[in-house]
């Protein structure tokens, strides 16, 4: 699993039918540090997740596995949201978690 904050919304007149009903979300993948990496990607969020919100996420075939139907194609899926971090015991500011 990753890190990636919410960054936007995906709105799709057309998709495939195995999606009907999920949301796509716009999500930036961050380092252990919460530092952009890479390129933003579109991912089919399974846990209401908003925009600013704290998430973790899969790729590849895993991706799939968190929808109800299993053999949906998709390369990234929203796995949960992120309350609290902790590093060598000690918690992460929460400041960072505070939605723009």
């Amino acid at each position: 699993m990753k890190l990636a904050r919410v960054v936007g919304n995906v709105v799709a007149s057309v998709k495939d039918p195995s999606l009907f009903g999920e949301k796509l979300m716009v999500i930036q993948p961050l380092d252990d540090n919460l530092k952009e990496i890479g390129e933003v990607i579109v991912a089919v969020d399974t846990v209401q997740a908003g925009p600013g919100d704290l998430v973790y996420y899969v790729l590849s075939r895993e991706a799939a596995f968190a929808l109800k139907n299993s053999f949906s194609p998709t390369d990234a899926s929203i796995c949960g949201i992120v309350d609290q971090i902790y590093s060598v015991g000690t918690p992460i500011s929460t400041d960072v978690f505070e939605k723009e």
